[in-house]
């Protein structure tokens, strides 16, 4: 209850801190266009000095053996959005930026800074695992269903300043190598940007959109039901189970780090990869916007029903 408690209350600085972001470009003091600048910052410094910050810690088995099995949960979690996806399609005929909207997290954006103040700064290593199963998936599957590519670029993959970052943090960790004092400041420092940085991103991005007009569309409803419900709720159950198997001495929290990352609103990658595409960016943008609403109440109700079960 007190972990779904202080989710809530954080999701709720970050919501007002994105509420900041939407309010300046409203004012006219800053443009819609202007979050790239800040977008960029998070992607290729903030997020990857959380990365490599979150691996100075000291090597032992059990941060392995947890790390594997983060790393394995992410990647079955993933299996079962994409085929659950799919299998829905059956029924509903989703497009595909319906289908990268049910199965992609916007996991670098909010669980990073949500795990690193609701948990600790020393859990933030296990958040890795899902962001670099979500990182290669996305530059493989994600593009291939939204850009109907058939090559796989693994430049991308290799050249994502999230998994360089994971390279060096694992090959820090590995060689039990410190960062100096001064430098592990300056990256921690960048680190504790990401959440207001992040937010005011999404704040701005929505900044020109007509709240009113993405209420009225219907069917983004039922995306945001999917990705924020009825698959974390699958999640839940499941890892609510795993849990009492004893498979790790952290596994609660280990499996709870999984749960958020899987709970997460629509990636905004999604959108981004629509304008490169030629894709429909704008809906893309309405799936987003309403998914990252609703998760300041879904979030912690999917954390809160994780606690009760493995309570019982």
């Amino acid at each position: 209850m007190e972990i779904s408690i202080l989710l809530a209350e954080q999701i709720l600085a970050m919501f007002l801190t994105m509420a900041v972001g939407f309010g300046v470009v409203r004012a006219g003091l800053f443009k819609t266009e202007d979050s790239r600048i800040i977008s960029n910052m998070v992607v290729y410094i903030c997020n990857p000095c959380v990365v490599v910050h979150s691996f100075q810690i000291e090597l032992t088995d059990d941060k392995i053996k947890g790390l594997m099995i983060a790393i394995g949960l992410s990647v079955v979690v993933h299996m079962v959005l994409i085929i659950g996806s799919e299998i829905l399609s059956f029924i509903f005929h989703f497009n595909s930026i319906e289908k990268a909207s049910i199965i992609y997290t916007n996991a670098g954006y909010l669980v990073i800074p949500l795990v690193g103040a609701v948990l600790g700064e020393e859990w933030v290593f296990y958040t890795t695992a899902f962001i670099l199963v979500q990182t290669v998936l996305m530059w493989t599957h994600g593009v291939k269903l939204i850009g109907q590519e058939k090559e796989l670029n693994i430049r991308k993959i290799l050249c994502n300043p999230n998994v360089i970052a994971m390279i060096i943090g694992i090959a820090l960790f590995a060689l039990e190598i410190r960062l100096p004092t001064v430098v592990d400041s300056c990256v921690s420092g960048f680190g504790d940007m990401i959440s207001p940085a992040s937010m005011m991103v999404i704040g701005m991005v929505i900044g020109d959109v007509d709240l009113k007009w993405v209420f009225r569309q219907k069917r983004p409803y039922l995306i945001c039901l999917l990705r924020l419900i009825v698959f974390p709720l699958i999640a839940v159950v499941a890892f609510a189970g795993l849990e009492r198997s004893g498979i790790h001495t952290d596994a609660e929290y280990i499996l709870m780090i999984v749960l958020i990352a899987t709970s997460a609103p629509a990636a905004a990658m999604i959108t981004q990869l629509a304008q490169i595409y030629g894709k429909d960016s704008r809906y893309a943008s309405v799936i987003n916007v309403m998914s990252v609403i609703f998760c300041i109440i879904t979030m912690p109700v999917m954390v809160l029903s994780y606690e009760m079960l493995i309570a019982l």
